[in-house]
């Protein structure tokens, strides 16, 4: 690895800024989640406002001395800002203070390679962090001397930076390569799902909001879930059965976070692509959270990078025991459910929540009656065998009359294992051509 990454444990003094300019502001309660998630010990949290960054230090010349007074007074060896530095100011900072200093985009790539498990997570992450890195790979070279041009006067420290980028672009190419492989294998998966007409439903939120909680409750799993931020990272994906639909893949998502770096998004695009190529989007938020509005636009904003604002969504105020509020299901102007109001700690309201699934998900669901002569029993045994059949009544002549429910896609299959024409049955599924002709007739 061509990258460094802090030991847990290690103290460190917190950097919080407020500026004029609201989309540069962070969120300092956030921070301090971020750097224990990270396995850093806060020693002190030093706040300012500017009405701009400093472009050479970030901070001011006071600041960074009050800085300098804290790393000696608490023994820190760390300073981690909650902001982005560019690669100059955190260099400047480091030769000032004689120490290591890491911003946000850099804390949260660190929080990212200690939970990536899967081979893929662990690809993408190594991707952003190379990437990131590489901007910043002077500062391991300072000591050496710099090339001067001139006989006698080169010295190692070009040469060698030289190099270490020559190894970092070999490397940045590698993962690419091993990365598209494992896109196209996820490809591959996505369209098998799609030739078998399964739905697929996406949790997607804000980070700690109670996704994997959720989704563990749903699918009686075991997915890591804590009260910590991105305690889920690799993409999870299990079979749910849902009334009415049938079988449904649900797929647990990384969490999103304000100012998520977009070196981030775009290296765990794939992963975020089963978002966006879902058929319905859980959007699960913490209905406890004083900022849940503002997580809720973030959360918008990266859906919208990834090109999956358009997909339907359903929400869920999760966390409802903290707010002493009871489950229920609030609907749209058409009677459509829109958000979900529960708890996935206690599991009230799952049943809510399962029920606004088979409403959103069972669009595309038969229900019709049908009468059957006698030689037909193989398709009345088949509609028994889906359970399919609400309703029976025998008629005089021998005739069967059947209330069916099922998915369309259960329908078409049918029909298509028997042989039979779905048209036979329902006319919605005349051809265009069958219903060109008709109208011509008529």
């Amino acid at each position: 690895m061509f990258f460094e990454r802090p030991d847990a444990g290690e103290t460190a003094v917190l950097v919080h800024v407020d500026f004029q300019d609201e989309q540069k502001r962070e969120d300092a309660g956030e921070f301090l989640e971020l750097v224990r998630s990270a396995g850093a010990v806060p020693a002190t949290l030093l706040t300012g406002s500017r009405q701009r960054p400093d472009p050479r230090i970030f901070v001011g010349t006071g600041k960074l001395e009050e800085l300098r007074e804290a790393m000696v007074a608490h023994g820190a060896e760390l300073v981690i800002f909650n902001h982005a530095l560019s690669p100059s100011q955190e260099r400047n900072i480091e030769r000032e203070l004689k120490c290591r200093v890491l911003d946000r985009t850099g804390l949260i790539l660190d929080i990212f390679a200690q939970r990536a498990r899967t081979h893929e997570g662990k690809l993408q992450v190594e991707l952003a962090q190379l990437e990131y890195m590489s901007t910043r790979l002077v500062r391991g070279w300072t000591h050496l001397e710099r090339q001067k041009g001139g006989i006698g006067l080169r010295g190692p420290g070009e040469t060698q930076l030289e190099t270490d980028r020559r190894l970092l672009r070999g490397r940045i190419k590698s993962i690419h390569r091993r990365l598209d492989k494992v896109r196209s294998q996820r490809e591959q998966n996505r369209r098998s799902r799609a030739r078998a007409e399964i739905p697929s439903v996406s949790l997607v939120g804000y980070t700690n909001a109670g996704k994997s909680t959720l989704f563990n409750a749903l699918t009686s799993s075991e997915v890591y879930a804590a009260d910590q931020l991105f305690a889920t990272l690799d993409p999870t994906l299990r079979r749910l059965e849902v009334e009415d639909v049938g079988p449904v893949v649900l797929a647990d998502t990384v969490g999103f976070i304000r100012h998520l770096p977009h070196k981030l998004v775009e290296a765990f695009r794939a992963t975020l692509q089963e978002a966006a190529e879902a058929t319905l989007l859980v959007h699960v938020i913490d209905a406890a959270d004083p900022d849940r509005e503002l997580n809720v636009q973030q959360v918008e904003l990266v859906l919208d990078e990834i090109g999956a604002l358009e997909v339907p969504m359903l929400k869920v105020m999760n966390k409802i025991d903290l707010l002493d509020s009871a489950p229920r299901i609030e609907r749209d102007g058409e009677g459509r459910p829109e958000v979900v109001w529960l708890s996935a700690q206690e599991g009230r309201g799952l049943e809510l929540l399962a029920q606004a699934l088979a409403e959103r998900l069972a669009d595309d669901v038969l229900d019709f009656s049908l009468t059957l002569a006698p030689e037909q029993g193989r398709l009345r045994a088949a509609l028994h065998e889906l359970g399919a059949v609400r309703d029976e009544a025998f008629e005089e002549q021998g005739d069967t009359r059947l209330q069916v429910r099922l998915p369309r896609r259960d329908f078409l299959q049918l029909m298509s294992r028997l042989g039979e024409r779905p048209e036979d049955y329902l006319p919605e599924f005349m051809s265009d051509r069958e219903a060109w002709e008709e109208q011509g007739a008529g």
